[in-house]
């Protein structure tokens, strides 16, 4: 049975940034410790997936490794066993077919006995090409802003003294300009797969901000989660929030606002980007004896 997606697990994108994949993790255990659930099965059970999850993706090596043996699997598909190179069955043109693109020449491919005479006519096939590798950089919104040298590291499949692929762990450096934006994908042309008979690829380098405590990114778009009170959603009221600058203000909060609604700030956002404010029920650890009385209330009235 496939283990699951630890991303899944723990409800953040894959492009999430380190700080985003800890607060989540830290969330979840929350959620699911058995100090929480106790004699809960099915609780301990994802309290365990999550602990899982997080030893995967959890630091910046361990999600590199783990990221870069996706890559790898994707590319080589069931002829990739037990994670490694050195066993790739009887299938193996089939494997460099899927890591290569534009293929091999001589004998792996096409009519082994077909001359160049009857190909005379036949389109020129394109050129072979390693495949590309994709890799991330995780930038704070100060390295952001003020841009610089940054170095990353990749598993790269490479020749080796025998003249076969076998990955090598590579460092490089890339230069980025101030006030580069998260998402930003730089291409860094022939530094990907090696092709054994073509040119290398490419790299493709995301850059991920972090977002900052209790935000984090949908897409291009930066959002803060606004922890309001459960009364404050239903009756309206203000909530006090900080903004990325560092600002403090009053929201309003309208009567019978939603979990997940949401408000837009233009401009207020990392490096002058919009802000959507997203309202979260602020949730309560441990209820006093007024408060328990005053539920207790509430539920004979509905609520």
């Amino acid at each position: 049975m496939a283990e699951p997606d630890p991303y899944r697990v723990l409800g953040v994108s894959k492009d999430a940034s380190e700080a985003e994949i800890k607060r989540a993790f830290r969330k979840k255990a929350r959620q699911f410790h058995p100090d929480r659930n106790p004699g809960d099965a099915g609780a301990e059970a994802k309290f365990k997936q999550v602990q899982a999850a997080h030893e995967k993706i959890g630091s910046a090596e361990a999600r590199r490794e783990f990221d870069q043996q996706q890559q790898m699997a994707n590319m080589f598909g069931s002829g990739m066993r037990g994670g490694g190179f050195g066993n790739m069955g009887g299938g193996f043109e089939d494997v460099l077919g899927q890591m290569f693109s534009g293929g091999m020449r001589g004998n792996m491919g096409g009519n082994p006995f077909a001359s160049g005479r009857e190909n005379i006519n036949q389109p020129r096939p394109r050129r072979a090409k390693g495949s590309d590798i994709r890799v991330s950089i995780d930038l704070t919104v100060a390295e952001a802003e003020r841009g610089g040298s940054f170095s990353f590291t990749f598993k790269r499949l490479k020749p080796n003294s025998m003249g076969t692929m076998e990955p090598k762990t590579v460092t490089m450096k890339t230069n980025l300009k101030p006030g580069v934006k998260h998402g930003t994908i730089k291409r860094m042309k022939g530094q990907g797969h090696d092709h054994p008979e073509g040119e290398s690829g490419d790299v493709l380098l995301t850059v991920r901000i972090d977002a900052g405590e209790g935000r984090y990114w949908d897409g291009d778009t930066l959002v803060q989660e606004v922890y309001t009170e459960f009364s404050t959603l239903m009756l309206g009221g203000k909530v006090k929030i900080t903004l990325p600058s560092g600002k403090e203000g009053m929201l309003s909060v309208s009567p019978n606002t939603r979990v997940g609604d949401r408000r837009r700030m233009s401009g207020a956002g990392i490096q002058g980007g919009d802000l959507d404010l997203e309202f979260v029920m602020l949730e309560v650890e441990d209820l006093t004896n007024e408060q328990k009385t005053a539920l207790e209330e509430l539920r004979k009235t509905g609520l």
